[in-house]
């Protein structure tokens, strides 16, 4: 198996699960938090949504400043949604996907930056700064279910069984 093959596969074991997050998000609470420090559940969903659009630019492009001095350039329409969200995930998966099917495991070898300000705050092979990607999505995926269980929506079964899924995802 060659690794963009595994991280297609990993990718796509992803997208399902978040799917079936983002399914059970209730209208009118985006900007719920559990605690003032918290972020917004609406933006923490939409991060769910739109995390693989990295995935495609860690292919596509040699760095990404995640806080441009001059600010971000990245606009989006709030995802209000379930509907929305999940729209928002199989663009963002089908480009993920699209990336990863026409780069090479030689190009995945190679290095790629996380700017903060233009300054690199981490560097590492493609390959393994997409793994870590995919770890940080399932991260916030995890911090959404709890979301979902604080404001008493449904918590699907993702890895396994929940109190609401008796499924193993």
């Amino acid at each position: 198996m060659t690794m963009t093959e595994f991280l297609l596969a990993e990718l796509n074991r992803e997208v399902d699960r978040s799917r079936k997050a983002l399914e059970q998000v209730p209208e009118g609470k985006y900007e719920w938090k559990p605690h003032e420090k918290s972020m917004a559940f609406g933006y923490l969903a939409e991060l769910v949504a739109t995390i693989p659009m990295w995935v495609a630019m860690q292919v596509a492009k040699n760095d990404l400043d995640v806080a441009p001095a001059d600010g971000s350039t990245m606009k989006q329409e709030p995802k209000k949604t379930s509907a929305a969200l999940v729209a928002g995930l199989e663009k963002s998966a089908a480009d993920a996907r699209a990336a990863l099917e026409k780069t090479t495991d030689e190009h995945l070898n190679t290095n790629w930056q996380r700017k903060a300000r233009g300054n690199v705050v981490q560097e590492g092979k493609r390959y393994a700064m997409i793994q870590d990607t995919l770890n940080h999505w399932a991260h916030h995926r995890g911090q959404m279910t709890v979301y979902l269980r604080l404001m008493g929506a449904k918590v699907p079964a993702l890895y396994g069984p929940s109190a609401d899924d008796k499924s193993f995802g």
